[in-house]
Order: structure tokens, then C-alpha cells, then sequence
């Protein structure tokens, strides 16, 4: 194998680090370093000196690489070996383009082998279409499994990719994408949730998490929408009707989605649980389809809405950026207790869980059965007086509740980092009054009754006697 690498300028590497290098791999590379926890690189070189420092975490921290690595797919179990490469240049590579890939991720399990190259970007600088379609050409070329992309841009899995890219180029190379934020977010679970059990690796978890925090990393988390935003609210506010075809509702849905992905990010760190947007299986494989969904949103209601998943919560969150109203809404909607038959009783329950959060900006919606239309009454109102619920339908008793912080955003809502920032605010404040308190009410378990509290009175010999028994009362015998 070591033959087949010499032209790989390594010549001060140990012979371990050679004999890392798979042999197909090997023969397809010219240039090569091995990642550095401590990088000799330039001081413009901000994007290599990242991503190096980056690469030899995932390498180094067991737990860290796995996680990664696994979210996309990779085989990547506990006996598994990650080797990781920096400045990379392949021999067979399109003579006009030179492509040089960042870095190189060689992930082996027994004799399986999962290779992939990597781009970064730290700044404001964002991925293009034209380097990526690049470097998948690169990989097919050159018998690489996946390309993995980084940049400060946000994606709800790392299946989804910023670029929107030819579908051609990944039916045999896979494409995936980490947020900056993401990779810090699962730095912060794994030291949150305490897997990782060497104290090197987590020190070394840790002061990778300094690092990419530091901002001469480059790394920055979404913090604004984009220009359209301002513009599509004004839009809305003069009565004009929003097109699908329009590129600035386009904008704002990318938009919303990058914020949607910092805000579950930061609250995923909030609480040391990974939190997510919900999204169907045809939403999940094809990204376009969310978007869609997004934008017939937006041109058709003048809303943008979700649902995010919360472990451990009693139900999903729904967050709703109305555009007329200017509000942010977040809500969640639980079964009223069964075993309570009244308003009053049902809503006590309710009003329990919530006895420590705030009044303000909360209310609580109660669904009826039948064609009823639901009521809703702010939470400092029901806390006063619950006969308010009861009153307006006095035969009837709610099956559902949801409990609504309502956020009038007024001017603010139209502003591009104010929106952010009070998106981020709310899904914290709603957690931390309303989603963290609540638990779902579950049916008590049924008991056995004195009757048949042996096994033979529920025997088929009681059990006919006792049919027998109520056939005679019937028949008046």
C-alpha cells in the first residue's frame, strides 16, 4: 500500500499515517497534509485553519465523529477509524478548474470504506454552485463517496443543501451540508448529555467549542433575514397579493427556514436536547417540496408557519410569523383530562401545570366538541374566574386546550434582525412558561374490580354462570 502513495507528499509522516490511506484513495491523490489541531497556516488562511482544527476533533473525539458522521448516513460504529486530510489535490481532476478540495474525511469500518471530500467557508463567504458541481465531478472522478460542505448557512438536516444542485451530479455521489451552528450544537449535546467518557476528547470537545465561538473563526450564526423581508412586509401591508413566482417571497422562505434552523439550534442548547423541525418523509428526501410548501404558505395566507419536536414535551410546538397581524405565535395543544367531566374541573388541571408561569402574552384556547367553534381566554383571565369557560357553554365540557404565546411585534416585525431576535426569544420564553411545564394527561390504568379479584371468577365456568344468572333475571325467573 505504501507504494502506491509515494508521489503523496509526505515525506516527513510517519509510516501509521500512510498505511491510514486506503489504497484507492492512495493512488488517486497527489497532495495531502494531515489535519492539524494546531494548524501552520497563514493568517489569511481563516477558512484552512478552521476547518484543520474541526477535522482533528472529528477525528480525535470518538463520540464527535460518530454523531456526525453517522447523521449522514455513514457506517460509523465504535470500532470505526477516522483519518482526516487537509489541502488535498487528486491527480485525475478537469484540466481548466484545478479543483483542490479543503480537506479529505477517510471513515473505515473493518474492510468498508466511506470517503468524502470537504469545502468550507467561515464569513460572509457562501458556497457556489459552480465550485461544488466541481468537486462532486472531482469525487465521481475519483472514486469518492460524498462531498460535505460547510458555511455559516443553515439546513434542517445535513441531507438538505443550501445550493440548489443539478440532481445528475448526486445520483452516485452523495452531497451533504454542517452549519458552523450545527457542528457547535452537537458539540454541546455530546458534552450536555456527557457520552463522550475520556477527559482528553473532552477537553478536546471543549476547547473546539471555544474556538469556533471565538470570532476570529470565521463561524457566525444566522442573525437577520434577508433584504426581501422589509419588502414583502410592506407588500402585504398595502393589500398587494404575494406571487409564488416572485423572487423576494422565495428570499423570505429561505430566510424563515435559516432562522427556523438557529432557533432550534439555540434551544436544542438551551436544554441539552436535540430539537428539530418537523417535517413529512417527502419533505425530509426532497427539499424542494418543503420550500414549496413554505411558499404556497406565504403567497396564499401572508403566514409562515411550522411545528418543531421537543423531546420529552407533551406535544409539537406550532410557530406562526403572521405578516398582516405582525405577530409571532407559538402554541401547543394537549387532550383535556378525560377522567374530569367539567369545564371547571378539566381547566383546573390546565391551570396547575402553568401556576408558575408568567400571565403575559399567554392565553389558552379551548376546543368543544361537535361543530362548536373553539373560545379563547387570556390566561390572567381564567386564572381569575374559570366560570368565564364555563359559562359560554355550560352543557358541554372542552377536549382540547392549547396554550398560545402571542408576541405583538408591531413596527419590529418588519425589521431584519429584530424578527430573529424575538423568534429566538419566544421559542425560549414558550418553553421555559408553557412547553417545560405541561405533561400530557394519560388515562389511569385500569384496575381489577373486587368481583373478580381471583383468577377464577373470570374463568369461562364463572363467566357462564354468570350469563346464566342474567338470563334467568330477564326472563323474571
Amino acid at each position: 500500500m505504501i507504494d502506491n502513495i509515494k508521489s503523496f507528499k509526505f515525506q516527513a509522516l510517519p509510516v501509521h499515517f500512510k498505511l491510514a490511506m486506503p489504497l484507492r484513495v492512495g493512488k488517486a491523490l497527489r497532495v495531502g497534509e494531515a489535519s492539524r489541531l494546531f494548524p501552520v497556516l497563514s493568517e489569511n488562511s481563516k477558512e484552512g485553519r478552521t476547518l484543520s482544527i474541526f477535522l482533528s476533533c472529528l477525528e480525535n473525539v470518538g463520540e464527535f465523529g460518530r454523531v456526525m458522521l453517522g447523521g449522514l448516513g455513514a457506517k460509523a460504529g465504535s470500532r470505526a477509524k477516522i483519518d482526516t486530510f487537509t489541502e488535498v489535490v487528486f491527480k485525475k481532476t478537469s484540466a481548466e478548474k484545478g479543483e483542490r478540495p479543503d480537506g479529505l474525511i477517510v471513515l473505515r469500518n473493518g474492510s468498508t470504506v466511506w470517503t468524502a471530500l470537504v469545502e468550507a467557508k467561515v464569513g460572509s463567504n457562501d458556497l457556489t454552485n459552480s465550485q461544488i458541481e466541481g468537486y462532486l465531478s472531482l469525487a465521481r472522478l475519483n472514486g469518492i463517496d460524498a462531498v460535505i460542505t460547510l458555511s455559516n448557512q443553515f439546513t434542517p438536516l445535513p441531507t438538505h443543501h443550501p445550493l440548489n444542485i443539478s440532481a445528475s451530479l448526486v445520483k452516485k455521489v452523495g452531497l451533504f451540508h454542517w452549519s458552523w451552528g450545527y457542528v457547535l450544537t452537537q458539540a454541546q449535546l455530546l458534552r450536555e448529555q456527557g457520552v463522550v467518557e475520556d477527559r482528553e476528547q473532552r477537553i478536546l470537545l471543549s476547547e473546539l467549542q471555544r474556538f469556533l465561538l471565538h470570532p476570529s473563526s470565521g463561524v457566525k450564526e444566522f442573525d437577520q433575514m434577508p433584504p426581501a423581508w422589509a419588502d414583502v412586509c410592506a407588500q402585504v401591508a398595502s393589500g398587494a397579493v404575494l406571487s409564488a413566482k416572485n423572487g423576494l417571497a422565495l428570499d423570505v422562505v429561505g430566510g424563515w427556514h435559516q432562522a427556523l434552523d438557529r432557533m432550534t439550534g439555540t434551544l436544542s442548547r438551551q436544554i441539552g436536547e436535540h430539537v428539530k423541525v418537523a417535517m413529512s418523509g417527502d419533505e425530509a428526501s426532497d427539499p424542494a417540496k418543503r420550500t414549496k410548501s413554505a411558499l404556497s404558505c406565504l403567497t396564499t395566507n401572508s403566514c409562515l408557519t411550522t411545528e418543531i419536536i421537543v423531546p420529552g414535551t407533551a406535544a409539537r410546538v406550532q410557530v406562526s410569523a403572521d405578516i398582516p397581524k405582525r405577530t409571532l405565535t407559538f402554541s401547543m395543544r394537549v387532550k383535556a383530562p378525560g377522567d374530569r367531566k367539567s369545564t371547571k374541573a378539566r381547566l383546573s388541571w390546565l391551570l396547575r401545570q402553568l401556576s408558575n408561569s408568567e400571565p403575559a402574552d399567554l392565553h389558552i384556547r379551548l376546543g368543544w366538541p361537535g361543530r362548536s367553534q373553539p373560545t379563547q381566554y387570556p390566561l390572567a383571565l381564567l386564572r381569575a374566574d374559570t366560570e368565564v369557560a364555563a359559562q359560554e357553554r355550560p352543557n358541554m365540557a372542552p377536549h382540547t386546550f392549547e396554550v398560545l404565546l402571542v408576541r405583538e411585534l408591531g413596527a419590529k416585525f418588519a425589521q431584519r434582525k429584530n424578527f430573529v431576535t424575538d423568534l429566538l426569544q419566544g421559542a425560549s420564553q414558550f418553553h421555559a412558561q408553557v412547553g417545560g411545564n405541561i405533561a400530557a394527561w394519560q388515562p389511569k390504568p385500569p384496575k381489577i374490580s373486587d368481583e373478580r379479584r381471583m383468577p377464577a371468577a373470570a374463568s369461562t365456568e364463572a363467566m357462564r354462570d354468570e350469563m346464566e344468572q342474567e338470563a334467568l333475571q330477564r326472563s323474571g325467573g
